[in-house]
């Protein structure tokens, strides 16, 4: 079977990586420590791994509900541990009083030091604190180069696992049904939104899917997608149900609270 036909054109290189990577795994008997993947990575990386009963997959990012993990992929009789992931999470303080700062602000921060997204996993900001988790050879360079954010002087610090600033939201699930899983009769579902006003989102690109902007309203959703939309907050597709008698698709989602 063509496993390639399940999943999108631009996602076969990510494909071979993990078909790559599993045969290290299998044959060579390798573990394998990934960069940090989004949460479709994580998705297709699980169905190209399927049943496989001679390999351990476990996914971690450093707490319970991160977005952003590190996959690690072991022979069947390794235990994987936290600590293989190699991760540290490095602590900042900023004065709120003079600064305000955002996820954007710090991503962008750790961009413009030539750094690429797959290197970082989530990045937490809450009230004169900021985190950022990464692998734990980043860390050193982090600390050395990451002094300043919008002109204010910082010093990283590394933290436990057990000081992680988790995020204070939650995902709330429904279901329903949707015409097709094009994007914009998705977010119409989601954000109880008119076809129109969907449409108008996408095309003025205000709208992004695993993080990339995404202009075309018949664009095809999958389980995993995460979606992002100016002003109106993140949602994700969690599974497709199946048919209705109605020839209509029964599809679960979720939208950040």
């Amino acid at each position: 079977m063509d496993i390639y036909q399940h999943f999108r054109p631009e996602e076969q290189p990510f494909i071979d990586q993990v078909t790559d990577w599993l045969e290290q795994a299998d044959r060579q008997y390798r573990t394998v420590v990934t960069d940090f993947l989004d949460p479709r990575e994580q998705l297709i990386f699980s169905s190209v791994v399927g049943q496989n009963e001679q390999i351990n997959l476990d996914f971690y990012g450093g707490y319970h509900q991160s977005e952003r993990k590190r996959a690690v992929l072991a022979p069947f009789y390794e235990t994987i541990e936290n600590s293989d992931f190699t991760l540290s999470i490095l602590q900042g303080n900023y004065p709120t009083k003079f600064v305000s700062l955002s996820h954007r602000d710090l991503l962008g921060t750790l961009m413009s030091l030539g750094i690429q997204r797959k290197k970082i996993g989530d990045l937490l900001v809450e009230d004169g604190t900021f985190q950022i988790i990464c692998d734990r050879d980043m860390a050193f360079y982090l600390k050395m180069n990451l002094t300043k954010i919008k002109n204010t002087s910082i010093k990283l610090s590394e933290v436990s696992e057990q000081d992680v600033i988790e995020p204070q939201h939650s995902w709330q699930e429904k279901e329903g049904t949707v015409s097709s899983i094009r994007l914009d009769a998705i977010l119409k579902e989601i954000y109880q939104l008119s076809r129109q006003k969907a449409q108008d989102l996408i095309e003025k690109e205000a709208v992004k899917v695993n993080y990339r902007v995404v202009d075309q309203p018949a664009f095809q959703l999958q389980p995993g997608d995460l979606l992002s939309v100016k002003s109106f907050g993140r949602s994700k597709v969690v599974s497709i149900l199946g048919e209705t008698r109605k020839n209509k698709l029964r599809i679960k989602t979720a939208k950040l609270k």
